[in-house]
């Protein structure tokens, strides 16, 4: 009885102790998952990292290897390792066996898809997880031709897991899936809204179900309910990073640039110092248009990441700053380093107006018509995918103008100890548009006009909706000699100024048709008319104009 009693406590205990392990594996690989979502991707490699140094299982080298796959740009090189090393641990394991078919498929291998199928069929629907992975590696990888397989599989996945209870993520990633169809479908759009609705009671973290859903609006083009989800998110956790660059495209989509620059600065804030991330943030702050930013992320990064797209995303910066040359040069490397699939119709439309840039300095005949022309087909690429990267035609107009206002340019012009107080605070408080108003005048008293183009341009970023920043930069493009881009600035100006503000605008506006009509009245006669006569309307004092309008009309 003694020994019989000995033998019952061991067992207990036995199980006891294989219950608190298996718990403790699932709270360490949730801590994984959630920071991974979370966009903590460094600290997520090192959980799983810590997981494989207690216990080296095939399970454990799968979880790192998928950290690296769902980054922002996967390390395929790294996460192929790291399925190599499960297998070795274990030939017969159907998740590490995914991560090699997800590679695959990574890459652009379509027969991915029926080695993904394959090991599903063969699991015979044991294991929710391997019906998971599959699903996950299909949403990631395998675009809208997949979704209706990825969604079978995780509907199967969801029912075989529901005894032991459905993880959030298992429910989110259907949702995903569901948007995968491309598609404007209420029906569509309903599925994805039921699965995270199913993720909400059992998410650890709302702001993860919160984020999705708002994103989900925005999809469906309701903002309203986008920004109220969005809101709910960070009320839910104020340090969910991705919360933030949600955030940041809607305010991005509403031109409220410097609300976009403060979110992902927080964005910045609580994602992690990995370097993928890091190159993320740059890339985001380049949509933004905030260069110096965008800029200041990427160089503590180059050197620490390897994917090619750090050279395609300097050569944008470089390209911004009017260095034609050293952008060719970069664009080149990220040409030649990255898989075809990844080169897009906008990067032959930057390799277009690069060479439009680099054809205004070229001093031989035929090599300036052959970079016109290069310029011409790559941009026309570009155009026909409808690619709205960047305003193609405007970059053009800019180049032919002198090409962009760069720092350099700047910094060659007058100064004064003034602009230099101001340059000081403005660099300090780049979201502080009272004093870069003040320096932008400066720089126009100074006659410094490049000085004054850049920072009228800053402040139109940050207040797009403010229509003297528009008036402003007419202007100083008009002083510098620039007059296409001084009469598209002026005709931004005109098309800005709401209605309740026209009372108040009457005698700028009337500068404004007549700055156009004047600079149009040899190309364009009608609309010189018709800009003439306006600016007499809103100012019948104006004799410039009257004048103009009489010469226009004999």
């Amino acid at each position: 009885m003694k020994d019989r009693m000995n033998l019952t406590k061991k067992v207990a205990l036995g199980v006891a102790v294989g219950f608190f392990s298996n718990f403790a594996f699932a709270q360490t690989l949730q801590e994984g998952v959630a920071n991974a979502d979370s966009h903590k991707y460094a600290k997520a490699k090192t959980v799983f990292t810590e997981m494989i140094a207690k216990s080296p299982t095939a399970e454990n080298y799968f979880y790192l290897g998928n950290s690296y796959l769902t980054q922002f740009e996967p390390n395929f090189d790294m996460a192929q390792e790291n399925f190599n090393k499960g297998l070795a641990a274990d030939k017969k394991s159907n998740l590490n066996k995914i991560g090699l078919a997800s590679v695959k498929l990574g890459k652009g291998d379509k027969s991915a898809l029926t080695e993904i199928q394959n090991i599903v069929k063969d699991a015979k629907d044991k294991d929710a997880e391997v019906l998971y992975r599959a699903a996950e590696a299909l949403t990631i990888f395998g675009g809208a031709s997949q979704a209706d397989l990825a969604i079978d599989y995780l509907n199967r996945a969801v029912e075989k897991s529901q005894k032991a209870g459905t993880p959030a993520y298992y429910y989110y990633t259907l949702g995903d899936a569901y948007r995968l169809k491309l598609t404007n479908s209420p029906q569509v759009a309903g599925s994805a809204m039921t699965a995270y609705d199913k993720a909400l009671p059992v998410a650890k973290n709302k702001a993860s179900v919160y984020t999705r859903i708002g994103t989900l609006w925005m999809q469906a083009q309701q903002w309203q309910k986008a920004k109220e989800s969005i809101d709910r998110a960070i009320a839910a956790d104020a340090t969910y990073a991705p919360a933030y660059k949600a955030k940041a495209a809607y305010d991005i989509r509403y031109q409220q640039n410097a609300l976009a620059t403060q979110d992902l600065m927080n964005y910045a804030k609580y994602a992690d110092e990995d370097p993928d991330t890091q190159l993320e943030i740059s890339k985001l702050f380049f949509t933004n248009e905030d260069y110096a930013n965008s800029k200041l992320y990427l160089d503590k990064v180059f050197d620490k990441v390897n994917d090619p797209i750090k050279y395609k995303l300097r050569a944008y910066l470089l390209y911004a700053d009017g260095s034609y040359s050293e952008a060719k040069s970069s664009m080149d490397q990220f040409v030649s380093k990255a898989e075809k699939s990844r080169v897009q119709p906008a990067d032959q439309g930057l390799l277009g107006l690069i060479s439009a840039g680099l054809a205004q300095t070229e001093t031989d005949a035929a090599k300036k018509t052959a970079l016109n022309a290069d310029a011409q087909q790559k941009i026309a690429i570009a155009k026909a995918a409808k690619d709205e990267t960047m305003n193609w035609d405007l970059e053009l107009v800019k180049i032919k103008g002198g090409g962009g206002v760069n720092q350099a340019a700047v910094d060659a012009g007058p100064t004064t100890p003034e602009i230099e107080t101001l340059k000081k605070q403005v660099a300090t408080s780049p979201q502080d548009t009272d004093a870069l108003f003040k320096l932008a005048n400066a720089y126009q008293e100074a006659k410094n006009w490049n000085g004054a183009i850049q920072s009228w341009q800053k402040m139109s970023g940050l207040l797009p909706d403010w229509a003297p920043a528009y008036y402003s930069q007419g202007y100083s493009y008009q002083q510098a000699g620039n007059n296409e881009l001084a009469k598209i600035a002026y005709e931004k100006f005109i098309s800005t100024v709401k209605p309740a503000d026209l009372e108040a605008n009457k005698e700028t506006l009337s500068y404004a048709y007549f700055a156009v009509a004047y600079l149009v009245k040899d190309s364009d006669p009608a609309k010189a008319k018709t800009y003439a006569a306006k600016s007499v309307e809103l100012n019948p004092a104006y004799q410039d104009a009257v004048n103009l309008n009489k010469s226009l009309n004999k």
